[in-house]
């Protein structure tokens, strides 16, 4: 029996991505495959043929490389980690040395780069929210429901956009996520949840299904949220946000510019206004808020579908001083002695 065969890093990532397959969501081998493409496309522009090629050295051309074109270092940690399964992947069905998996540098994050720590804050989650309110043009639109939903359950948009109209239960006042064909959720069945909802922002919903909402279908399924064609893609439910989060909605501009004539209103420009913000962001936001509003860390942990760790790392942004107010000094009584003690 011969040995593997030598495959290209295109071909190498390919099978790696397959074997991975059954045991990852859809998500998690989209995020690898973005990860490993730059590695494939910089290996071809080196006329790398084959994945014996690599040692050492030219490991650590790739991570200069990759450092030269100015990620932050907490991408490039990713992509340098990914880069090491892959190749671990590789040594075990002996397509390369069993060392060169060792060989890769997996560069630290320096403190407090971990994360970005801009998100949509409550001052202004509520400005927003209440512009869209009382605006009677606005209110019930696409963009609006789509805030409102972020806002008030810290979905990703993957999940908002997995919404079907029959998820939707206006009576009892919550949403459902469900991990379907062709609309997955993050981390697959283990992502699916009920979240409840106030009946302010059911108002809102019910408002966009009875007179915004087109009624479109997605094979053979009724999405919540819709365009003419049907299910909005995430990009295009990313731009929604962008839109939606613009400050000069219930303020006047920060950059000086006049709404009726800002490239920025345009969809194709809505993510370059440097104060427009991403789902991402969004959720943050949400998350920092739901634990600012009292509810504790397991609950949120369901709501989100995040374990606890992720929360307290990346998404849960409160200042220690808003942990101390907001969380912990409503519990200060509690620490109080029942009898009195003589100097």
């Amino acid at each position: 029996m011969t040995g593997p065969p030598e495959l290209s890093p295109r071909d190498a990532r390919d099978r790696y991505l397959d074997h991975r397959r059954t045991e990852a969501s859809q998500k998690s081998i989209e995020s690898w495959h973005y990860r490993l493409k730059r590695f494939v496309e910089w290996a071809e522009e080196e006329d790398i043929t084959s994945m014996a090629e690599l040692d050492g050295w030219t490991l650590d051309e790739f991570e200069n490389y990759r450092r030269g074109s100015g990620v932050s270092p907490s991408t490039l940690n990713g992509e340098m980690q990914t880069l090491k399964n892959w190749l671990e992947y590789l040594a075990r069905i002996e397509v390369v040395e069993d060392s060169l998996p060792e060989k890769v540098h997996v560069p630290e994050i320096p403190d407090g780069e971990e994360s970005n720590d801009e998100m949509l804050d409550q001052a202004d989650a509520y400005a927003l929210i209440s512009s869209f309110r009382k605006d009677p043009e606005r209110y019930g639109t696409s963009k609006h429901a789509l805030l409102e939903l972020l806002w008030f359950t810290g979905a990703r948009i993957g999940g908002i956009r997995s919404l079907d109209l029959r998820d939707y239960h206006s009576e009892e006042q919550y949403i459902e996520f469900r991990h379907r064909n062709g609309t997955p959720l993050k981390n697959d069945s283990d992502g699916e949840r009920a979240v409840g909802l106030p009946e302010s922002v059911c108002e809102v919903v019910n408002t966009y299904i009875e007179n915004y909402r087109n009624d479109a279908h997605d094979g053979g399924r009724k999405p919540l949220l819709t365009t003419t064609q049907g299910r909005p893609s995430e990009n295009t439910l990313r731009v929604w946000c962008y839109l939606a989060t613009q400050p000069c909605l219930h303020e006047p501009c920060p950059h000086g510019k006049e709404r009726e004539a800002c490239e920025y209103l345009h969809v194709h420009h809505a993510s370059k206004c440097p104060s427009s913000l991403s789902p991402h962001r969004v959720r943050t936001g949400s998350i920092t808020w739901q634990r600012d509003c009292g509810l504790p860390a397991q609950i949120v942990s369901e709501r989100v579908n995040a374990t606890l760790e992720v929360i307290e790392k990346y998404y849960d942004k409160a200042t220690a001083r808003q942990r101390l107010e907001e969380r912990r000094r409503p519990y200060i009584e509690n620490l109080q002695l029942d009898f009195d003690i003589d100097p």
